[in-house]
């Protein structure tokens, strides 16, 4: 693996954080505070192609790679992790459209996905079936040129707000094979939604249960084939560890640089606490723990990209090695900033709160362990 980036990438990166500083970081506590979803600068975000970043140009893609994604998800997210988090659910839905979707699929819509004008939520966790996906009960039952689905989906980011809602149901038997990928647009004739969940953190993305009630979609709205849709479910998953993964260095390389900074103006005992040496180990370890989830986020990436047979194992890892280190190097640089850091002054507090549900979301980070630890004795 080569870990220099390349001029392009470099190029990629520094715009993304520029986008970030200008339009994220003035408005993410206003967003987080009034619990704003923020349209207007999502459809921006899209214009410089950070909606379809792995989406083919046919469609209004930017088609470029998972580290570049990577790159654009992780400056984001030093501005607002929320926001970005829900970028990297629209890039997941519709990469998995362009994928498995037919051209009439494609064509009906990609682009709008791409450009954000249509918005979109990927409904796999239910109430009842959270770690244990495969184990949904949301019903797809064929009749006639449709499908009549029934069933409850939980956490859904977008829930309420989003155009194009990308279901798991189960048309067969139990267990993976039995589950089949749906698209249900908004307006659905049983269609519903619950209320919106006030949560700790994610504050400028809505989230609601998805209700399926009687629900029917021409049978057309099937993506790939019946028995199909479990693992579609979890090639986007993939993707999504890499994503959040991302998500996590960005906030916490946020949350180190403010730390930093302040140690190197706070004064205590007569001097700049930067001087102290426990202080200098503490930021030793959070940079090198930074760096170390960076680069496994930069592999399973890569990973991805080459179609490794080891890809979903090292998605695991980085998915779980930068939640953890994210959010511990988040509470250490709250901790290094003292009663600062407790206060909505600086973004560290909402930084915390944001990153605490990347270690349960997409896969807990337990399940992670398991999936690595499978992989590792060859279960």
């Amino acid at each position: 693996m080569d870990l220099k980036l390349s001029s392009d990438q470099i190029f990629i990166r520094d715009s993304a954080q520029a986008f970030a500083n200008a339009e994220f970081a003035p408005q993410a506590a206003l967003w987080d505070k009034e619990c704003i979803f923020p349209v207007d600068s999502l459809k921006k975000a899209a214009a410089l192609g950070y909606a379809g970043i792995y989406v083919s140009e046919d469609y209004g893609g930017s088609n470029l790679g998972r580290i570049e994604a990577t790159l654009v998800f992780e400056a984001l997210a030093t501005a607002c992790a929320s926001t970005s988090a829900y970028m990297s659910i629209q890039n997941m839905v519709a990469w998995i459209i362009d994928q498995y979707g037919n051209a009439n699929q494609k064509k009906l819509w990609l682009t709008g996905l791409t450009s954000m004008n249509l918005f979109g939520s990927y409904c796999l966790t239910e109430p009842n079936a959270g770690s244990d996906a495969a184990s949904l009960k949301t019903s797809a039952r064929l009749d006639g040129g449709d499908y009549i689905l029934n069933g409850t989906k939980a956490f859904i980011s977008g829930g309420g707000a989003s155009d194009i809602y990308l279901v798991m149901a189960r048309t067969g038997k139990e267990g993976p094979g039995g589950i089949s990928c749906f698209v249900v647009e908004k307006g659905a004739a049983g269609l519903s939604f619950g209320k919106q969940e006030k949560k700790l953190g994610w504050h400028s993305q809505p989230t609601c249960m998805v209700i399926l009630e009687d629900c029917i979609i021409p049978k057309r709205n099937m993506i790939g084939s019946e028995g199909e849709g479990f693992r579609i479910a979890m090639a986007g998953l993939d993707g999504g560890r890499v994503n959040i993964a991302a998500c996590s260095i960005g906030a916490a390389s946020n949350s180190l640089e403010i730390a930093r900074e302040h140690t190197l103006v706070r004064e205590q005992f007569g001097r700049q606490i930067s001087s102290f040496q426990a202080l200098q180990f503490k930021l030793a370890d959070m940079i090198t723990e930074l760096e170390a989830a960076r680069l496994m986020t930069w592999s399973a990436a890569q990973k991805i990209d080459e179609k490794d047979t080891g890809a979903n194992a090292f998605c695991a890892m980085a998915k779980r090695l930068a939640t953890d280190s994210g959010y511990s190097i988040v509470n250490d640089a709250l901790q290094l900033l003292g009663g600062y850091g407790y206060l909505q002054d600086h973004p560290i507090e909402r930084h915390l709160r944001d990153l605490r549900v990347h270690q349960i979301l997409e896969g807990t980070n337990e399940i992670m362990r398991l999936i690595i630890a499978r992989d590792l004795l060859g279960k």
